[in-house]
């Protein structure tokens, strides 16, 4: 099996829109987000109530019946965040760009600082929702990256990830 870019997850109304850096090999042979053994996504999303119980990364499409997207803003899977290139990094912000404003969804979770400033231009990003969206109307929320290679506690991350209920009308996954 090849490894190739993984399909978005994306449609109209989403609650929360994730965002992560690009797919991980993993991802890319199998065509599932997060899909890595030491990522540690839904983990994290489920011990947060984001999630009624915990997924996995073969279930990833059925996040979209909960209001959950999926998408990267880069295509190309790569080992680690520091493979993708200037060039990728700049298509990618007009491409994302593009999909928020074409899906409208209510919150875009940026998963991992990164990626919020390489999407934004922004430096000196701190946790949870951002001032001055880049997308007016969108709210924007920047999370920890669940990768591995974090060297986060998961307990603080899933306090940060907790932040997002505050944008569900009720409490999230329900």
């Amino acid at each position: 099996m090849g490894i190739e870019p993984i399909s978005d997850h994306l449609r109209e109304g989403l609650r929360i829109l994730f965002v992560g850096y690009n797919p991980s090999l993993r991802s890319g042979e199998t065509g599932h987000h997060y899909a890595s053994p030491s990522n540690r996504f839904y983990r994290i999303l489920n011990q947060a109530g984001i999630t009624p119980r915990l997924y996995t990364p073969q279930e990833d499409q059925d996040l979209l019946e909960l209001g959950y997207g999926f998408t990267n803003i880069v295509a190309r899977p790569t080992l680690t965040a520091a493979e993708i290139t200037a060039d990728e990094y700049r298509e990618g912000r007009l491409i994302l760009k593009q999909k928020i404003l074409t899906y409208q969804p209510s919150v875009v979770c940026f998963v991992g600082k990164g990626v919020y400033e390489q999407y934004s231009g922004r430096k000196s990003v701190q946790w949870g929702t951002q001032p001055d969206p880049y997308v007016e109307g969108i709210i924007e929320y920047v999370c920890p990256s669940s990768s591995g290679l974090v060297r986060m506690r998961l307990e603080e991350m899933v306090a940060i990830y907790r932040g997002l209920s505050d944008y569900s009308g009720t409490e999230m996954g329900n």
